[in-house]
């Protein structure tokens, strides 16, 4: 019966939380699944649901919003974790980087080594992913984010062109790559990279 008892307030939390509003077109329930917390039986809920909320707004309100007005809906693959469930899928090799990697990236309620708040989130954008179908067609959108917006990371992915993308409070704006052509991307210029070419991609 405690057990029950605990399953309803769980879940009447979730309720509430998940209608907390980040921007005009995202609430907070959009990022709370996790495949990961449903096949293990965890919630998946922030700690500091404030500091969750304040930057969870930021990558909706400075980063989704904008990409979706540009190229369409965005299904959310992946947004939120707790600490707890990122760390079970960094235990078992389930395409989760470790807590300290992940903290102010996919753990939105926990900052980075250096006390700085962030967000990521997984996007797929089907309408990208039926019109560009050729290799390497994931640049278009890797050099039109470059170009727009003020994003801390981004990687993408072979599989639907799906990417991270993270807003950061101090952004470092670097661009990886697991998809052909494979590696990080350096804007031109840069003090790391002296090549000329508007897309360069070194190996990772």
């Amino acid at each position: 019966m405690h057990d029950i008892k605990s399953s309803v307030r769980s879940y009447r939390y979730l309720e509430e939380i998940g209608r907390i509003r980040l921007s005009e077109n995202f609430l907070l329930r959009d990022f709370l699944h996790s495949e990961i917390a449903s096949a293990f039986g965890l919630i998946n809920a922030p700690s500091d649901l404030g500091l969750a909320v304040e930057v969870g707004t930021k990558l909706c309100s400075e980063i989704l919003e904008p990409i979706q007005q540009e190229f369409g809906r965005i299904s959310v693959r992946s947004g939120y974790r707790s600490a707890q469930v990122n760390a079970l899928g960094h235990r078992l090799r389930l395409n989760c980087a470790s807590n300290q990697k992940n903290a102010a990236g996919h753990i939105w309620d926990i900052r980075d080594q250096l006390g700085r708040k962030g967000a990521t989130a997984c996007l797929v954008i089907p309408e990208f992913c039926n019109r560009y179908q050729h290799a390497g067609a994931w640049r278009i959108l890797a050099d039109w984010i470059d170009d727009h917006l003020e994003y801390g990371t981004a990687c993408f992915f072979p599989k639907l062109w799906a990417f991270n993308i993270q807003w950061h409070e101090a952004p470092l704006r670097e661009i990886r790559s697991y998809a052909w052509p494979r590696g990080k991307y350096f804007r031109t210029g840069s003090r790391e990279c002296g090549c000329v070419d508007q897309m360069c991609f070194h190996d990772i």
